[in-house]
């Protein structure tokens, strides 16, 4: 699967809110945009859908996601905590990961999220392990749980 190669990401979205998945697919296509080599990781997991973007098959070299809940969806950082945020837009108080909060795509500071992922991707470059299988622009669904805590 692609950027172009809908199907099951579209199933997953389906209990969603239109407003929610209209935003959810708009984030995508700025993400494939700008970085149409990484690869998408699903995980239709039991409290939101996560979309991680990554140098690999593995979440561990993911530099971005996207998680996807009934009201509104998190943009993150997986190591967001190790990029730069002027701003101070990127909430969170775990050690690594930090995420803005999206509502409504016309409300979502683009070019500023542009040059935080321009840093996240560098980063998630320089940790990524030589003489790992590299995978280009594919789509993964990497986990479907039956039970959900979320529209289903």
């Amino acid at each position: 699967m692609s950027l172009v190669e809908t199907k099951e990401l579209t199933k997953f979205l389906e209990p969603f809110p239109e407003r929610v998945q209209e935003t959810a697919w708009r984030l995508r296509q700025f993400v494939w945009t700008l970085y149409p080599d990484c690869n998408e990781l699903i995980y239709d997991n039991y409290n939101a859908l996560a979309i991680g973007f990554a140098l690999s098959d593995t979440a561990g070299d993911a530099f971005c996601s996207i998680a996807v809940y009934s009201k509104y969806i998190n943009f993150g950082f997986n190591r967001g905590t190790e990029i730069a945020d002027p701003e101070k837009l990127l909430k969170g108080n775990g050690s690594l990961y930090r995420y803005f909060k999206v509502e409504n795509f016309d409300d979502f500071p683009a070019d500023y999220i542009k040059q935080l992922l321009e840093d996240a991707h560098i980063n998630a470059l320089a940790r990524f392990k030589k003489g790992k299988q590299i995978f280009k622009g594919a789509t993964i669904t990497k986990l479907i749980v039956p039970n959900k805590r979320r529209p289903a």
